[in-house]
Protein backbone atom coordinates (compact mmCIF):
# COMPACT_ATOMS: atom_id res chain seq x y z
CA UNK A 1 0.00 0.00 0.00
CA UNK A 2 1.36 3.08 -1.23
CA UNK A 3 0.90 6.26 0.89
CA UNK A 4 0.15 9.54 -1.91
CA UNK A 5 0.19 12.98 -1.51
CA UNK A 6 -3.17 13.37 -0.17
CA UNK A 7 -2.72 10.86 2.49
CA UNK A 8 0.85 12.70 3.45
CA UNK A 9 -1.41 16.28 2.97
CA UNK A 10 -4.13 14.97 5.58
CA UNK A 11 -1.87 13.48 8.17
CA UNK A 12 0.14 16.88 8.42
CA UNK A 13 -3.43 18.66 8.83
CA UNK A 14 -4.46 16.44 11.64
CA UNK A 15 -1.21 16.88 13.29
CA UNK A 16 -1.22 20.55 13.22
CA UNK A 17 -4.70 20.63 14.49
CA UNK A 18 -3.94 18.67 17.10
CA UNK A 19 -0.66 20.23 18.34
CA UNK A 20 -0.97 23.56 17.19
CA UNK A 21 1.59 25.75 14.85
CA UNK A 22 3.16 27.20 17.99
CA UNK A 23 3.99 24.16 19.71
CA UNK A 24 5.36 22.11 16.64
CA UNK A 25 9.17 24.01 16.60
CA UNK A 26 9.20 22.99 20.68
CA UNK A 27 8.63 19.40 19.72
CA UNK A 28 10.65 19.22 17.13
CA UNK A 29 13.39 20.75 19.43
CA UNK A 30 13.09 18.46 22.06
CA UNK A 31 13.04 15.74 19.84
CA UNK A 32 16.45 17.07 18.16
CA UNK A 33 17.98 17.54 22.14
CA UNK A 34 16.79 13.94 22.69
CA UNK A 35 18.70 12.32 19.59
CA UNK A 36 21.62 14.56 20.71
CA UNK A 37 21.97 13.31 24.23
CA UNK A 38 21.21 9.93 22.63
CA UNK A 39 24.15 9.66 20.07
CA UNK A 40 26.06 11.50 23.08
CA UNK A 41 25.76 8.63 25.54
CA UNK A 42 26.59 5.85 22.67
CA UNK A 43 29.45 7.94 22.01
CA UNK A 44 30.74 7.72 25.57
CA UNK A 45 29.58 3.69 25.41
CA UNK A 46 31.66 3.10 23.22
CA UNK A 47 34.76 5.13 24.42
CA UNK A 48 34.32 3.30 27.79
CA UNK A 49 34.46 -0.29 25.97
CA UNK A 50 37.82 0.68 24.18
CA UNK A 51 39.08 1.71 27.40
CA UNK A 52 38.36 -1.26 29.62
Amino acid sequence: MNIGIWQVALIALVFILLFGRGKIPALMGDLAAGIKSFKKEIKDDENSKQDV
